[in-house]
């Protein structure tokens, strides 16, 4: 089989922001407090991403000391794990503050977009095409899958925390030793900063997510939340109003998923439940379900729950979603250009996602996803999907 001989035959085939692996000798996470001189708590975080790390110990660390900012000192490492802690920020919804005189470049950009606030001195953010830490190990095939992988979740994470994925073309002019620095206007024009919080709106975090202004609330159970995006989210209309989820199943790709001890994926499993496993939610948070199933109390992420409550299609199909956006006029105006079959769908998440109309069973669902895209009649980033964050149809077969 073909095999990559070289760093330049390698880089010919990949593009993307950060790097995909790291070196034998990182230094995993580290997580240090502090204060400022006027009272504001933060946490920084030092060392490399390195994939499958716990992140249990940050959420403690955010929780013992009430730390409202996070801060960074990292060159990069796992891109995966970098997007969990960027995910976890949102949800404990932390502010990001990066100056210039420490690191982060490469996939620590991925957690600073986890800033519910995002704030940076010029020249702060780092960003360079995306490689492998053992090119020479890969086939050509397998390096082609990784990248399109990798790159799907990273647009599909920049959109959800606000950030233009449009940076990743300006990262394509930049090896990873020739480090691209953000200016000011950059990170404005592609939305890695945001405005900081007036007096009156001090960032703030809790034990757990802020609870909505919502129903009452059986005692022995966790608050439900407001969305942890802030200002970033946008709001839908009455048209558009997401029933509250009660009841569904558990359905994942794979077959199975854990119950975690706490809304984030780097928590404790509690136990394995199965695809079709009956789950009662009991509160609702901005990513993450409160359930029980089979007598066992733990989180499910939006992901994985099959909702009864939303739209319903056959259990075991895919669809093929080409596109999404944060409202829906640019929603209408996608689908009414298209000369394609398209229907819009409203989600969890507050955007609308643009897919093939209908549904297919899976395997030909893959078949149709790589066909399309070989012959260009879908973006390269258009990906298959169980759609259970997908609530109802917006529009306009």
């Amino acid at each position: 089989m073909k095999r990559l001989r070289s760093g330049a035959h390698l880089r010919a085939m990949l593009f993307g922001l950060f790097i995909a692996g790291s070196a034998s000798s990182a230094v995993a996470l580290t997580f240090t407090p502090g204060e400022t001189p006027k009272g504001l708590r933060f946490i920084s975080v030092g060392g490399e991403f390195l994939y499958g790390e716990n992140l249990a110990e940050f959420t403690q660390l955010v929780n013992q000391i009430n730390a409202t900012v996070v801060t960074f000192n990292s060159p990069g490492g796992s891109p995966v794990t970098a997007m969990e802690l960027g995910r976890l920020i949102r949800i404990l919804n932390l502010a990001t503050y990066q100056p210039r005189t420490l690191e982060c470049s490469s996939a620590c950009a991925l957690a600073f977009f986890g800033g519910t606030t995002r704030v940076s001195d010029p020249g702060a953010i780092g960003v360079h095409k995306s490689s492998f830490a053992n090119p020479s190990s890969m086939n050509i095939e397998d390096a082609v899958s990784q990248v399109q992988y990798l790159t799907g979740l990273t647009i599909s994470y920049m959109t959800e925390m606000g950030v233009d994925p449009a940076l990743l073309q300006l990262s394509l002019q930049y090896e990873k030793d020739d480090i691209r620095y953000l200016s000011g206007s950059e990170m404005t024009s592609y939305h890695v900063t945001t405005p900081w919080p007036t007096d009156d709106q001090t960032v703030t975090t809790q034990n757990v997510p802020v609870p909505q202004a919502a129903p009452a609330q059986t005692p022995d159970y966790p608050p439900s939340s407001t969305s942890a995006l802030g200002s970033t989210t946008p709001q839908l209309s009455a048209q558009f109003a997401i029933p509250l989820a009660k009841t569904g199943k558990v359905r994942h790709p794979e077959g199975s998923e854990f119950l975690r001890s706490e809304p984030t994926q780097a928590a404790a499993k509690i136990g394995k439940v199965d695809n079709g496993d009956p789950v009662s939610i009991l509160n609702v948070y901005d990513r993450w379900y409160y359930v029980n199933v089979k007598g066992r109390t733990g989180y499910l992420h939006h992901n994985w729950v099959k909702v009864d409550q939303f739209i319903s299609m056959p259990f075991n199909n895919r669809y093929i979603q080409i596109a999404s956006f944060d409202n829906f006029p640019e929603t209408q105006a996608y689908i009414q250009k298209s000369s394609m079959r398209l229907t819009a769908y409203y989600a969890t998440n507050h955007w609308f996602a643009v897919t093939l109309t209908g549904t297919y069973p899976a395997k030909r669902a893959a078949e149709a996803l790589k066909v399309m895209k070989s012959n260009g009649s879908i973006p390269d980033d258009a990906f298959m999907t169980v759609g259970n964050t997908y609530v109802g149809k917006a529009c306009c077969e």
